[in-house]
């Protein structure tokens, strides 16, 4: 409706009116208890010395908070540009932060995560933990600050809980985690029989977890005890399913119940597991043909293996130089590689090594000399000890003559160490005629997705370490959070590939998209969400995010145990 409010002069009826104002006109009725609201829009003018009122539009129709605006409007109609700045009639005030809680939230809606967890109060609160670790990545205390500076109410429409009710819902998570799995892969699944696979650890600060155990640590963590997690991901590297194993459990045991898991829960009849080396052994293949399910998988071998391979002459050192070769052997393929930046890595970092420990022996010389009384053999000793730490000693050994340390280099040695520099084999069941040579190696490379889900999750982002949750059932829902956190992230990264930004630095920018509350001086008030600037607009469009226009705050009432334990100690008092 347009407002026309300026003072101006009508001819109606050959006679002259002077209109002064246009307002708003109230009254108030009660019947039977129930007070009515009726607001006409009216103007004033003098006609023939005396002052008249005419009524333009009823608007009692409109809602509190437009009536309101339209009050505000008609008082400030000289100057409307001012209206914002009108501090004696109106202030705006920031409210929840909406812009990267509304994202993740649609995301996760298009990815199939919010069916999947289901609309209960129990599924609202995992798919807040899930939308916590990514946008606050802390604790369950530390999630529940988070909600009350962000939506959730308006968007989950999920209010009034605490830290202990996450931690209850980590139990929920983890005993619906295999339906809530299953729904995800089966709105995904797709023609390929492909699968990638592969472990690492995570480390408990304490001792008291139910998975808790001392094993291989790659966290490089000493003394921390730790769990194994086994991800299993599509041919694309979007998580499917992610298990723990106490920390002690070697790569090889993980992987039949990943097997049992693609027999009996994504019902796969034909498939192929690729895993790294030391995943597949012998072992792990006879499983696959005890299974009764047509079985494939490709994988790599170690060193120790590819040595024993050429001492049996099955293949030559030749063939890693070529682009990519194949020996068959029975039924089993073998891929050969070699890679030369690696092999220059490798070349590198044995000669700092190498540096490194000369630099040892001239400083333990210098002391020798300098303390007569100090015994050499052990200070030879002592170096020997750093050299095997370095794994450099099948080739370099520390010699003492007449008190002075030096450096023994076996030629021979270090070149038989690095004669498989660089060199790589690939192993497989797969017949030529299924997939190609160089498809399995583009297949093997694949796993680096998983990597990648792993550093994500682990460092960069996610940050599911250090654990601080004892109970096995909710260690397991912990990682199923993070799993389902990391698809948004995922996805995410993808619709950003384009734009000069991480996915970190996207969504810290669009949380400060917020709700604004407009109140008048009567604390009558209306809502609306701020409009975005040109980095946050991209951002949106790209992700295919529609904000809206208005909103209706509510408030989730969320509090700490802490706060909670304080308010009955003062109703007590």
């Amino acid at each position: 409706m347009a407002l026309y409010v300026n003072k101006y002069l009508a001819l109606r009826h050959n006679m002259l009116y002077a209109v002064a104002t246009m307002f708003v006109d109230t009254s108030k009725s009660t019947q039977r208890g129930k007070t009515y609201a009726r607001h006409l829009l009216r103007e004033s003018y003098r006609e023939g010395g005396k002052v008249k009122h005419r009524t333009v539009a009823n608007i009692s129709h409109c809602s509190a908070e437009e009536v309101a605006a339209i009050r505000l409007a008609l008082r400030h109609k000289k100057d409307l540009s001012q209206l914002g700045i009108a501090s004696e009639d109106i202030t705006i005030e920031q409210g929840a932060s909406l812009g990267a809680l509304l994202t993740v939230y649609q995301i996760a809606e298009r990815l199939g995560i919010v069916d999947a967890l289901g609309s209960t109060r129990q599924g609202k609160l995992a798919l807040f933990q899930v939308f916590a670790r990514i946008l606050d990545h802390g604790s369950r205390l530390s999630s529940v600050r988070f909600a009350k500076e962000h939506a959730i109410a308006e968007i989950l429409g999920l209010s009034r809980f605490n830290e202990d009710d996450l931690y209850k819902n980590l139990d929920w998570c983890s005993q619906n985690q295999e339906s809530i799995e299953n729904h995800l892969f089966s709105i995904k699944q797709k023609s390929s029989e492909f699968f990638l696979y592969d472990v690492t650890s995570s480390y408990f600060e304490g001792t008291k977890n139910e998975l808790a155990a001392y094993g291989y640590n790659r966290d490089g963590k000493n003394g921390k005890m730790q769990v194994v997690a086994g991800l299993l991901c599509d041919a694309e590297g979007d998580p499917v399913a992610i298990e723990l194993f106490p920390g002690n459990t070697s790569d090889q045991e993980t992987v039949q119940s990943q097997v049992a898991k693609l027999n009996s829960r994504f019902q796969a009849k034909t498939l192929t597991l690729v895993g790294d080396r030391g995943m597949i052994k012998s072992s792990q293949i006879k499983l696959f043909e005890e299974s009764g399910m047509q079985m494939s998988y490709i994988t790599a071998i170690t060193k120790p293996q590819i040595r024993s391979l050429l001492n049996k002459g099955l293949f030559p050192m030749s063939l890693f130089d070529t682009e990519l070769a194949e020996v068959t052997e029975g039924d089993v393929r073998y891929i050969l590689k070699r890679n030369p930046m690696r092999a220059e890595d490798i070349m590198r970092s044995r000669e700092a090594k190498k540096g490194s420990l000369l630099k040892k022996i001239c400083r333990q010389n210098e002391y020798l000399e300098t303390h007569p009384r100090a015994n050499p053999v052990k200070a030879a000793a002592r170096m020997n000890a750093i050299a095997n730490r370095l794994r450099i000693d099948s080739w370099a050994t520390v010699v003492l003559t007449d008190r002075i340390l030096s450096l023994e280099v076996s030629e021979q040695a270090l070149a038989r160490e690095s004669e498989l520099d660089g060199c790589y084999c690939l192993k497989t069941n797969l017949s030529e005629e299924n997939i190609s040579k160089e498809l399995v190696h583009s297949r093997y490379k694949d796993l680096a997705l998983v990597e990648q889900a792993f550093r994500t999750a682990k460092t960069s982002f996610l940050e599911i370490r250090p654990i601080f949750v004892i109970k096995k059932s909710r260690t397991q829902g912990h990682a199923l959070v993070t799993m389902l956190a990391y698809k948004i992230i995922r996805e995410l990264r993808r619709l950003w590939a384009n734009i000069d930004i991480t996915v970190q630095e996207g969504l810290t920018q669009l949380a400060t998209l917020c709700i604004s509350s407009v109140k008048s001086k009567n604390s009558i008030a209306f809502h609306t969400v701020q409009k975005p600037r040109p980095l946050l607009k991209e951002l949106l469009s790209a992700a295919n995010v529609q904000v809206p226009t208005a909103i209706n705050p509510q408030g989730a009432n969320v509090y700490t145990r802490k706060k909670l334990q304080n308010s009955r100690k003062r109703k007590l008092i």
